[in-house]
């Protein structure tokens, strides 16, 4: 798997001193293959700290229920806090509990709707989503024009659209089809199967219901394409006659790739997002500047550079 690129200046800060620190920790949900990558690059690093304890929590989806914890957090007097928003357009009550608490808090991977706005003493730590849907996008233009297409439908599958990722990746798929070289591409179809595979098969299974014609799914991410593979392949719809893109780089989408059935994604580092989300936590809680905006690069897979990034068995 790659590795954390060393460009990114938040990454180096515990090289200093170690302090002991308790941090709560609100993951929008626990059961989502990315996020689960993303925790557990959290619990790791912090057993690798000295005397760091994370108390983590799973918010289910439920943005009440987020921020009873952050809450919580904030009676228990943690001396800091990392948020995974189920609601990115949620995080303003959230930064405004810490922040009268005084207890550093830091955002990972969903971008918050007050990022330009944030407390001192708050951060945010993902990837730039304006490259994740740019390069998946312009991936399949080109595959598109390799196989000769001068018209090309295409079907969109969209995350929770409460998230800002979603809406991000979203656009990006727009902003690449409004180009001169990739104008000749058409969304006939673009729906929200909220990350998950099972809806992911399921929209696919009404999209072909209907009779949809397309050329290419471009999927917000990994789980959708692959359910969307999954509804295709049980209506004998032959994998190289459709291009499926999808985001994050999963093992279970490289395993895809290897199959043939997913043709392009975009890796999201989602380990480096977790430790890098405690290392800015921990620098805060020491009183330390970082930066407010803290973005790991995007990086393009497709079958060609996928073993770079799978893990050995």
């Amino acid at each position: 798997m790659k590795k954390l690129m060393v460009g990114v200046a938040a990454m180096a800060l515990m090289g200093q001193a170690a302090m002991a620190a308790n941090v709560g920790v609100s993951m929008a949900v626990f059961d989502d293959n990315f996020l689960t990558v993303l925790r557990n690059g959290m619990i790791n690093h912090a057993a690798e700290l000295d005397d760091v304890t994370l108390q983590v929590e799973d918010a289910t989806n439920d943005v009440g229920k987020q921020l009873s914890q952050i809450e919580n957090f904030v009676a228990s007097g943690v001396d800091a806090i990392i948020v995974n928003p189920v609601d990115t357009d949620a995080t303003v009550a959230m930064s405004a509990a810490a922040a009268a608490a005084g207890i550093p808090l830091v955002y990972v991977n969903r971008q918050p709707v007050n990022v330009d706005a944030l407390p001192e003493n708050q951060a945010f730590v993902a990837s730039d989503e304006r490259e994740s849907g740019t390069l998946e996008t312009q991936e399949v233009c080109r595959l598109l024009k390799e196989q000769g297409k001068s018209e090309a439908n295409i079907v969109v599958m969209m995350g929770e659209l409460s998230n800002q990722a979603a809406r991000q990746r979203t656009q990006d798929v727009h902003d690449v089809i409004a180009t001169d070289e990739c104008s000749f591409m058409k969304i006939v179809e673009e729906q929200t199967a909220n990350w998950q595979r099972t809806t992911g098969t399921d929209l696919m299974a009404n999209w072909l219901s209907a009779g949809v014609k397309f050329d290419a799914v471009v999927s917000n991410n990994d789980e959708m394409a692959i359910g969307a593979i999954q509804a295709m392949k049980a209506a004998g719809i032959p994998m190289d006659s459709v291009i499926v893109a999808g985001v994050d780089a999963t093992q279970d989408a490289l395993s895809a790739m290897q199959a043939g059935d997913l043709d392009v994604t975009v890796y999201q580092n989602a380990k480096g997002q977790g430790e890098g989300a405690l290392d800015t936590a921990l620098a805060l809680a020491k009183g330390e500047k970082t930066e407010t905006k803290v973005y790991i690069p995007f990086e393009l897979v497709t079958p060609d550079n996928m073993k770079d990034y799978q893990v050995s068995n």
